[in-house]
């Protein structure tokens, strides 16, 4: 499994917006993409903001994360992309199996 992780930037004037193309134009695009398993979008603090998203393979990976994905949410700057390798994963039914 492989990581994208995303370090953005929003202007505050424009997260509403912004907030709304995620959930209406970018998850759905995400979700869709071939080899999605999860993905997580932290609530932005001081105008940053952080997703992590996984996928089956780095090729995947790389295939539906910005730029490549070629989606674009007003006042929204990507800073930074980085493709991890997943070392471990767990999950709370792991933990209680």
């Amino acid at each position: 499994m492989y990581a994208a992780l995303v370090t953005l930037t929003i202007d505050p004037a424009q997260a509403p917006a912004a907030a709304a193309a995620l959930m209406e134009d970018v998850l759905p695009r995400i979700r869709s993409a071939s080899g999605f398993l999860t993905g997580y979008w932290l609530e932005p603090v001081d105008g940053r903001g952080f997703s992590m998203t996984v996928f089956e393979t780095e090729e995947q990976a790389r295939a539906a994360t910005p730029p490549a994905l070629g989606w674009t949410a007003p006042g929204v700057t990507v800073e930074s992309v980085e493709f991890r390798r997943v070392a471990v994963a767990t999950s709370q039914d792991e933990a209680s199996g």
